[in-house]
């Protein structure tokens, strides 16, 4: 057996070139991003970024405008925004549709015992009513003892 193969030593660290991260921590990351995203205030803001950014180049002299008419370098930006948001988004669906299966399973866990405790409830209204069947009633004790009294006062 060699080193590497020993449960009572360690294994030795082996470097990588993947980087290591939090995958937790980007998921959150990314479901906030995702979110901002999908927000009334970041159309506004592009929007307004758009707006500014094509204003400025066309209207201001020419030696400081750095993008000029068909906006290259601001589709450029854009498409970059949008490659990168696209797979942020689908990240927070997937952590999202986990979350949903999570839920989805302990409700039905639920619904199950809950199912399960009716049924057997169920069964012991049943039992209890059958037995209140067979149980002698105030009126028929009452009607038995009355017989019972005019037995007894006929034998006298």
């Amino acid at each position: 057996m060699t080193a590497g193969e020993r449960l009572d030593q360690p294994r030795e660290l082996r470097r990588t070139l993947r980087p290591h991260y939090d995958q937790e921590a980007f998921g959150r990351l990314a479901e906030r991003i995702a979110r901002f995203l999908g927000t009334a205030r970041f159309l506004v803001y592009m929007t307004v970024f758009v707006a500014v950014w094509g204003a400025w180049n066309v209207f201001v002299p020419a030696p400081l405008r750095f993008d000029p008419y068909p906006f290259i370098f601001l589709t450029l930006m854009l498409s970059l925004q949008a490659s990168y948001a696209a797979p942020l988004i689908l990240l927070a669906q997937n952590r999202q549709a986990d979350r949903d299966r999570v839920q989805y399973e302990q409700d039905r866990d639920a619904a199950d015992r809950n199912q399960a405790e009716i049924e057997y409830l169920t069964r012991e209204i049943a039992g209890l009513r059958m037995a209140l069947s067979e149980v002698a009633t105030r009126d028929f004790l009452h009607s038995e003892v009355q017989r019972l009294l005019e037995e007894l006062r006929e034998r006298r």
